[in-house]
């Protein structure tokens, strides 16, 4: 059956993804609650979720020229390893010799450290199993966005049950176990026909400076990435630390902070399958500020300590609006990328986007500690409501429906 080989790479760097993700989405929940069961300190679990995200600045840019030289598979292949070593390093060193905070944050750090070659590198081999598996970029893109989406909705109320059942520090060894399973699947059934080497004449350096170089001067992809440079500085404490403090000091559930990031998954999945079904046919600058204008909410509906059904409903609502951003983002970097630069451009594009996430982490963590809860989550509505409001004016948003096709470099 011709049609389903043709399929089989897509769909094997599909599951792949998904299970290295289902792994990730249980320590998002275990990760920070062993942090403040252990420890007690908001703060402490700031630092936790910094240093997981410290890498996507650090390496990311760098990493890009990595992953047009060393390929898309390999780099996969690598970053599934060094991830899942990592997390299996934390549980194993605090029940034998035992785990010093410093020595968390390292493991926490390395563990990573390749996330973002990794997802640029899955992410460059979409165009061409797409089209080898005849199916639209917009609906792969779509496809493979919703993994992220499909991890948070049942990995974090299984990590509430699995919690409760076994302890919060066990269940990374089943992260670590999901990114052995992701590498396996990989290297069995995801080809490397996707891979477009970077040049290796010159300089390692003026490759990374190439990559920066071109993105810097494309009007439309530095106006996202900055944009997202904003927003996630204010949007990802929010899951890092602020729904976690809400469920340990106001809910005192495992089980609720579960319910609510899979709430964030129920309508993330939603909206980004939308995308792939109706919206990649709308105004890409009508979805990409519609995704974005009702994010404050999130913060807003915390400030009168609300019951878990009201939380959970405004948190689908808004993950819904927000679901298409991630493909359209996506197939738009598609669009205007050389493929010889595609790694290099969707790291650095990552690396900007996440460079302002850690800081905002550590800032909700040591705010919620030493101000109270209600300032800190005030503060950061504030500032969202403002900065969604600005994205309205941006000029070069204007410039999202005009598609440019990706041209080589030189």
């Amino acid at each position: 059956m011709p049609g389903l080989v043709n399929r089989l790479p897509l769909v094997a760097l599909n599951v792949a993804t998904g299970l290295s993700l289902a792994g990730s989405s249980l320590t998002t929940v275990a990760l920070p609650w062993f942090v403040l069961e252990t420890t007690g300190s908001p703060g402490r679990a700031g630092l936790v979720g910094a240093s997981a995200m410290l890498p996507l600045f650090m390496i990311g840019i760098a990493g890009g020229a990595f992953v047009d030289r060393l390929g898309f598979k390999r780099t996969s292949v690598l970053a599934d390893i060094v991830s899942g070593l990592a997390i299996f390093a934390i549980p194993t060193l605090y029940h034998t010799r035992g785990l010093a905070f410093w020595q968390l944050l390292l493991l926490v750090f390395i563990g990573n450290a390749l996330n973002v070659p990794a997802v640029s590198a899955r992410r460059s081999m979409l165009p061409e199993l797409a089209t080898l598996a005849n199916v639209r970029l917009e609906r792969a893109n779509s496809a493979y966005e919703a993994n992220a989406q499909i991890a948070f909705l049942l990995g974090p109320p299984i990590a509430g049950i699995l919690i409760t059942v076994m302890g919060a520090d066990k269940v990374l060894w089943i992260d670590a176990a999901t990114f052995a399973a992701s590498a396996l699947m990989t290297i069995a059934f995801v080809p490397s026909i996707a891979t477009v080497a970077m040049r290796r004449t010159g300089n390692y350096w003026d490759g990374v400076r190439e990559g920066l170089r071109f993105l810097r001067r494309d009007r439309v992809l530095f106006a996202l990435a900055t944009g997202l440079f904003v927003t996630n500085f204010l949007g990802n404490p929010l899951f890092s630390v602020v729904l976690p403090v809400y469920a340990k000091e106001e809910l005192d559930s495992s089980g609720a902070l579960g319910l609510m990031l899979s709430a964030v998954g129920v309508g993330a999945l939603l909206g980004t399958m939308s995308f792939g079904w109706r919206l990649y046919r709308w105004k890409r600058r009508t979805v990409w500020l519609l995704a974005f204008l009702p994010q404050p909410l999130s913060y807003w509906i915390l400030l009168p300590h609300p019951t878990l059904p009201v939380i959970l409903a405004v948190i689908v609502l808004v993950e819904l609006a927000g679901g298409p951003s991630n493909p359209l983002g996506v197939t738009i970097r598609h669009e205007r990328s050389p493929p010889e630069l595609r790694g290099r451009v969707f790291s650095t594009y990552a690396s900007i986007a996440m460079a302002s996430t850690p800081l905002g982490i550590a800032i909700a963590g040591f705010a919620i500690e030493h101000v109270g809860f209600n300032p800190t989550v005030l503060a950061f509505a504030l500032a969202y409501q403002f900065v969604v409001i600005c994205m309205l004016f941006v000029p070069a948003f204007h410039d999202l429906d005009r598609i440019r096709l990706p041209t080589p470099s030189s």
